[in-house]
């Protein structure tokens, strides 16, 4: 065992050359991130998940009640003990030759099976309220967070000048502030991982977990090698965007249609601006160029840059599908006002669009919900 965790924690992997983990132990001038202190992300994790249960209990679901959200899930299918076992034991979605089968076993109609299996599958989603308090909940740890780090980040030299997040690397001092920061965000994450299978399960479910874990990873890594000066510039770019989406889903649930449009108008144009133009232009510039020129490349070095790599792929795909649904909706119907979507490397400009009834911001929404 020894053996093996001095290979892990092996200097020429984390650090710099000449640089080792003695150089980085706490003193009485300066504190250093320790890897020891990831160990208190777990207990915070379950409080955040408690809290959680008490928020949605008695904070979100009486908001809900007072927009008139109600609790009543859809319509119940007639109790059927042989469609209940094709159900649960073998699809619940049967072809035309399992329908006849069926049909002739019950001596019921094709439709009235099809109608049967679709009330079926409804009582598999949750109701409205459920939806609106889990958003609630996500929609204000978002924003407390946004805002902590944007006051945090303020005062900070490197937000203004991203090359302080390299000067004097590793040797860089861990304040009270940030150390909070990194533990409340890695806290969040590992609650995540435990609520992503009791949450509302979304078509994607696969991507977010693997969302989760890279978080986590990358939290955990960039702490560990003191990478957490732009770490607190990713977290923080990266919920600028997050709580904007869950207002306008708050918003829908409501029935609060013109808030919602504009709500995701404001989403859409945050995220894209801010996951496909600053990010890669301003975090992968200063991970990328800045450090190389600074500091130097090293193993871990490579490792961290991969990552954010790899969050920048994930960032792309979601706005490929956002962009995807958006020309799919424009595509149907009578377009009342006039659409603008550009995107060019510097710049972004997403202009509002609807169509008859229902407004193509209520379908991106609906697909950012990933709700069947």
């Amino acid at each position: 065992m020894a053996g093996i965790l001095a290979w892990f924690w092996n200097e020429r992997f984390w650090l710099p050359h000449n640089v080792t983990w003695a150089d980085l132990k706490n003193t009485e001038e300066a504190t250093f991130p320790q890897a020891e202190d990831l160990y208190l992300a777990f207990p915070v994790a379950f409080c955040i998940f408690m809290v959680r249960l008490i928020f949605e209990r008695f904070v979100a679901k009486p908001c809900a009640i007072a927009l008139n959200i109600q609790a009543n899930g859809p319509q119940i299918a007639q109790p059927n003990a042989i469609l209940e076992k094709v159900f649960t034991a073998i699809t619940k979605h049967p072809d035309e030759k399992r329908l006849e089968g069926l049909s002739k076993q019950l001596d019921w109609d094709v439709r009235s099976i099809q109608r049967w299996f679709r009330q079926r599958c409804n009582q598999e989603k949750p109701s409205t309220l459920a939806r609106f308090c889990e958003s609630m909940w996500k929609f204000s740890f978002h924003l407390y967070v946004f805002i902590y780090g944007v006051r945090f980040l303020k005062k900070s030299p490197w937000l203004w000048n991203t090359r302080h997040c390299w000067y004097n690397y590793p040797y860089q001092p861990l304040t009270t502030d940030l150390h909070y920061y990194y533990i409340l965000e890695l806290s969040y994450y590992w609650s995540l991982m435990v609520s992503q299978f009791t949450d509302i399960k979304r078509k994607d479910f696969g991507i977010m977990l693997l969302h989760h874990i890279v978080a986590i990873f990358l939290l955990s890594f960039s702490y560990v090698n003191n990478m957490a000066r732009v770490g607190t510039l990713i977290l923080c770019l990266h919920d600028s965007s997050d709580y904007l989406l869950e207002a306008a889903k708050m918003a829908n649930y409501a029935k609060f249609q013109k808030s919602c449009d504009l709500l995701f108008v404001m989403f859409a144009m945050v995220f894209i601006t801010a996951r496909l133009a600053i990010y890669p232009c301003w975090v992968l510039n200063t991970t990328l160029f800045e450090s190389w020129e600074i500091v130097g490349p090293y193993p871990s070095w490579w490792v961290f840059n991969l990552l954010l790599l790899l969050v920048q792929g994930m960032n792309c795909f979601w706005s490929y599908m956002v962009i995807k649904i958006a020309r799919k909706a424009i595509s149907k119907g009578k377009v009342r006002e006039n659409v603008l979507l550009l995107a060019c490397p510097r710049k972004l400009y997403l202009g509002c669009f609807f169509i008859n009834k229902n407004t193509i911001i209520s379908k991106l929404i609906k697909m950012c919900m990933f709700s069947s």
